[in-house]
């Protein structure tokens, strides 16, 4: 009698096929596809509670409403406070946690998201100077790590699905589906694989196509079309990589000396987000400009004329109020404001160009957008991630070179005066280590 060697029952074929590679790269997709969700409702609920601010502050009020507008940053502020002292790992960013999560010292728990999504909502809305982007990364994590808790999956690929959430949370925040997987290659050293390329890259297409669903599919800054600059222009953007590379310098060198400085005034976790959110009151009846993540204000350098005085003002001031706020410890990052800093920087070397006529008119919107890459090298140490994610933010191939040659130049700044990543000082932080902050 003939018996069979193998006998493959459905089980098995289930278990053999959840196991390949094609089923983690369709989890992966999964996973995109809710992060798109997620990140598409907190954009939505994000432009919502910035056209309020616009509401609050572009219409004149009486002294009494300004009194109850206080009050209620006063209770938003310890509210913030209050979820930072009790859930301290949806504070900041979010992205040293992750960083901390893969290297398997910093837990990441999915039950968190709603409080990460409901304080990113009111520290923004409110006027902090904080950005969009971290938090969306944290959120992708998250929903990365709940799916894996209903379909679990070995060490490794558990890595890469959380990961890929984090790619996914980029590229639906900045629609720049091939930056979000480069910063996870760049930022959390994943070793290189083409199976978790394949997850990273299913996850953010998938996750961008979603936002692109209920936003629209555009580049997410609409500046107008400029030619390729003049290889005469080439030693000022070597200028400006330098000047980036030095004053992001000084941007983390203010960062972490503003959480010291909390640390050592003694305040308590619960007050902290009080005081930006009071300090933001005056700044938006004198700069409304300067509240919020900064993505008007981008866009406005490319149609206003500013004069020198006015940019320097702005510069300083949003490098100030973006420490003082991320300093309080509240949910939120700084890739927006920075990015911002960086146009700032650009225009201001840019129109000072145009006025002594070392550049053609209109020329110094190329060094707005050379700007913003080169200040994210210099804070995050990211070059190719920059690089790419501003070419998709302004869907100019053009800039391409420049952009190269303009973020090497602060990489080497950077590099020559020992200025390390800013994730990876805020996540010895967290984990209670004090380095020097120069050593390399």
């Amino acid at each position: 009698m003939y018996t069979p060697r193998y006998t493959i029952t459905i089980p098995a074929l289930v278990h053999r096929g959840y196991g390949s590679r094609l089923a983690l790269i369709l989890e992966s997709i999964l996973i995109g596809f809710m992060v798109g969700l997620v990140i598409a409702l907190f954009r939505y609920l994000l432009l919502q509670v910035d056209s309020l601010r616009q509401g609050i502050y572009q219409v004149p009020h009486t002294k009494v409403y300004w009194l109850g507008w206080s009050g209620l940053l006063v209770l938003i502020g310890l509210f913030l406070g209050w979820a930072a002292s009790v859930r301290p790992l949806i504070k900041g960013s979010g992205i040293p946690q992750i960083k901390g999560a893969l290297a398997g010292a910093v837990p990441l728990k999915p039950q968190e998201l709603p409080l990460k999504v409901l304080t990113s909502l009111l520290g923004l809305g409110a006027g902090l100077s904080l950005g969009r982007a971290g938090p969306s990364v944290q959120m992708g994590a998250y929903v990365g790590k709940g799916v894996l808790s209903l379909l679990p999956r070995p060490d490794q690929e558990q890595h890469w699905l959380v990961s890929s959430g984090a790619a996914a949370g980029i590229a639906a925040t900045f629609n720049a589906p091939l930056a979000g997987v480069l910063f996870v290659l760049e930022e959390f050293q994943v070793p290189f694989s083409p199976l978790f390329l394949a997850c990273a890259m299913g996850a953010s297409m998938t996750a961008d196509a979603v936002v692109g669903f209920f936003f629209g599919v555009r580049p997410l800054f609409a500046f107008r079309y400029l030619p390729v600059l003049s290889l005469t222009y080439i030693p000022w953007v070597i200028i400006l990589g330098v000047s980036c590379g030095l004053i992001s310098d000084l941007f983390k060198r203010l960062l972490y000396g503003t959480l010291n400085g909390y640390d050592r005034c003694k305040i308590p976790l619960i007050l902290r987000p009080v005081l930006p959110l009071l300090v933001s009151i005056p700044l938006g009846l004198v700069c409304f400009d300067i509240l919020g993540g900064g993505h008007n204000l981008i866009e406005s350098l490319a149609h206003d004329e500013r004069i020198l005085g006015v940019l320097v003002l702005l510069l300083g001031g949003k490098i100030l109020f973006t420490v003082l706020s991320y300093g309080s410890g509240t949910a939120g990052g700084i890739f927006l404001p920075l990015l911002t800093c960086g146009a700032l920087t650009g225009d201001l070397l840019g129109v000072y160009l145009v006025q002594h006529g070392y550049i053609a008119e209109g020329q110094n919107l190329n060094f707005i957008i050379l700007g913003m890459a080169a200040f994210f090298t210099g804070v995050i140490k990211a070059p190719i991630t920059g690089i790419v994610l501003i070419l998709e933010m302004s869907a100019n191939i053009n800039h391409l070179g420049n952009l190269v040659l303009v973020c090497l130049c602060t990489l080497i700044t950077s590099e020559l005066i020992a200025s390390r990543p800013v994730n990876t000082v805020l996540l010895e932080r967290l984990l209670g280590r004090s380095p020097p902050q120069q050593r390399r």
